[in-house]
This record gives structure tokens, C-alpha cells and sequence, in this order.
């Protein structure tokens, strides 16, 4: 018998994966690549909603545990996948300014908004009032993580590409069966999949759509990344991922004028060089109604477990979540009632 059976290898599953062979415990994950939000995110963690100047939600907590774990995963699978960028706000007017100095006094967001209004020149970008830079910044290579868990997980025959099929789970009082697999416990992390998963579909669980270019840019040496309207994350090579739309009406993965439309036409406010379109991405981000995400066990079934909307900010929600759920199955400390599934058990 294993310790853990996960569905999901997304940005959630792997965190949670990653957390259980920490702590020595035995798992199989399933995957078979249906849901690609995960893989092609900016995967972008920034502790600071800009459009509101707001802290996310537990920003300190998270920021502080990922600069653990993504080391522990880089050493795992001796890849760089972690990489410390600052974010960059462009200025568009003095009154800019101003909101981004009245937001830095706030307490909870003066450890991450610098007071200081950065004048670099970046060569394609016309920025007469400065920049805004946020702390404690940078991003994942998503696909990267992905393609090189997955083969770890391959490697030591702790992988399944198999579809998960929900009809052949059998539940006993404790331990689940799948076939000949036992298990004490079951993950349940398939991002936006979880509408086809008989023991949570009924949580409310949204999705977002979200498109992302690829675009190359010989004539912009930006050596942060840049967000305001939109990201502009340099990935090498004069490449640069840009993103992201937000579309809460269409629940597929197809890629869309309109969308590639509304990027462009952000890119424009941001650069005043050329540039060209190299790829063209669409997925659907695991959101959910009250933006917190959804961590718990089944009412009924208690070895039945569920990991899901991370939402946008998925690359800093992940890891500290996983770990809270571990800590909640495998040593009975209480989950942050915001993310706990039990909200909506008292609602209905």
C-alpha cells in the first residue's frame, strides 16, 4: 500500500508531490496532460495585486515558503527553474507616482513596494515617469518544472499517463483502491478537470480564460519584468512572454483574435519598438468565485482529498498550500478556514 495516490501533476499536484517524497512518503501520480493552464502560465510570483494595490492574500507567508521550496525542487531535479526578477510598474503621470508612494506607507505593503522611483532606460521603451519596483519578485519556468518533474516521476516509477477513471476508484473506511493500487490517501489536483470528478464537481469552481503570446523583440533589453496592463517577462533570445487576458465567459483552451487583439494592443501602450508574434497560447485558469482556494478533505469520504483553485498565482499558492494540506492529513493541524472546503459545506 502507497501513501498517496495524485491526480494532477499541474502546479498544485507537483507541489504536493514534491512536499509527500519530502517527508518520505510513498506516491503515484496521474496525468494525462488534459489540462495545460499550468504549463503554459507566466508563472509570475509577485506578493502585490497592482490594479488594487493590495497584498495577496497571505503574500508573506507564501513568498517566504517558495524561497524553500524551489530550491529543494531544483536540487531534486538539478535544473534552474527559479529565477529572481524585480517587477517593474511604468509610470504613466505624476498622479502615478503619487498612488504608488501612498500605497508604499501602508503597512502591509511597505515591505514590498520600493520607495525609490527607478529612472533605468530600457531601449524600446519610452518611460519619461519612471518605474514602481516591487520586492520579493520573480518567476517559475513552468514548463520546465513540469517536463522535468514528470520525468523524475517516470524515472522512479512514481507516474501514471494513464486518464483517471473515477468509476474504478473504490473507497473503503481507511484506504482507497484503483485497480490494484491501494492507498491511504488521494489527491484530487486537476485544475479545471475537477467539473468531471464525482466527489468535488459540486464545489464552485470557475474558470478564467487566459491567453499568452510569445513575442521576439531584438530592440527591448529588458532585464526585469515589466507589468502593467500587461506582463512582459524576458525568457532569452530577444523572447519575451506577454500576458495575460482574462476571460470568464469561454471555458476552452482555443486561442482567439480577440484575445491576441486585446494583447496587442497592450503591448503598444508598453513599447515603442517592433516586435513579432512567435507563439500564440490559451488555458484556463482553476479560479474560484471567492478568489481563495479550494483545500480539504470530503465530508463523507475522509481519505479523499482535494488541492485546487490556485487561480492566477499559482507558482506562489501551490507550495504553501500542499504543505498545509500534508500537514492537515498527516498530523491533524487545522486548515486556514478562508481556504478549508468546510465554507461551502455550511452554505448549502
Amino acid at each position: 500500500m502507497i501513501d498517496y495516490i495524485i491526480v494532477g501533476s499541474g502546479i498544485a499536484g507537483i507541489s504536493f508531490a514534491e512536499i509527500a517524497l519530502q517527508n518520505h512518503k510513498s506516491i503515484l501520480v496521474f496525468d494525462n496532460n488534459s489540462q495545460n493552464s499550468s504549463r503554459i502560465a507566466g508563472g509570475l510570483y509577485n506578493p502585490v495585486i497592482l490594479k488594487r494595490f493590495s497584498e495577496v492574500w497571505n503574500a508573506t507567508e507564501q513568498i517566504k515558503f517558495l524561497n524553500i521550496f524551489y530550491p529543494q525542487i531544483e536540487n531534486r531535479l538539478n535544473v534552474k527553474i527559479d529565477f529572481k526578477l524585480p517587477v517593474l510598474r511604468k509610470f504613466f503621470s505624476v498622479e502615478e507616482q503619487n498612488n504608488w508612494f501612498i500605497a508604499s506607507d501602508k503597512p502591509n505593503l511597505s515591505n514590498f513596494l520600493s520607495t525609490n522611483i527607478s529612472h533605468n532606460l530600457y531601449s524600446g521603451i519610452d518611460s519619461p515617469f519612471g518605474f514602481g519596483e516591487v520586492l520579493h519578485t520573480g518567476y517559475v519556468d513552468t514548463a520546465l518544472l513540469f517536463d522535468s518533474f514528470q520525468k523524475y516521476l517516470q524515472e522512479h516509477n512514481l507516474f501514471s499517463s494513464e486518464c483517471f477513471d473515477y468509476s474504478k476508484l473504490n473507497i473503503e473506511s481507511n484506504y482507497v483502491s484503483y485497480g490494484s493500487i491501494k492507498a491511504k490517501n488521494i489527491i484530487f489536483a486537476e485544475g479545471f478537470g475537477l467539473h468531471a470528478n464525482p466527489y468535488f464537481n459540486h464545489l464552485p469552481l470557475d474558470g478564467t480564460k487566459g491567453e499568452l503570446l510569445i513575442i521576439k523583440a531584438p530592440k527591448l533589453n529588458l532585464d526585469c519584468i515589466l507589468n502593467s496592463s500587461v506582463f512582459i517577462l524576458p525568457i532569452g533570445n530577444n523572447l519575451f512572454k506577454v500576458g495575460a487576458t482574462y476571460n470568464w465567459k469561454d471555458k476552452t483552451d482555443a486561442i482567439t483574435t480577440e484575445g491576441k487583439q486585446e494583447l496587442l494592443e497592450r503591448i503598444q501602450e508598453l513599447l515603442d519598438c517592433d516586435f513579432e508574434i512567435i507563439q500564440h497560447f490559451a488555458g484556463v485558469r482553476p479560479t474560484v468565485r471567492d478568489r481563495r482556494p479550494l483545500v480539504g478533505s470530503h465530508q463523507e469520504y475522509k481519505n479523499l482529498h482535494i488541492l485546487n483553485g490556485l487561480g492566477t498565482r499559482g507558482v506562489m499558492l501551490g507550495p504553501s498550500l500542499a504543505k498545509s494540506l500534508f500537514d492537515n492529513i498527516e498530523n491533524n493541524t487545522p486548515l486556514d478556514t478562508e481556504m478549508d472546503i468546510k465554507r461551502f459545506i455550511k452554505k448549502r
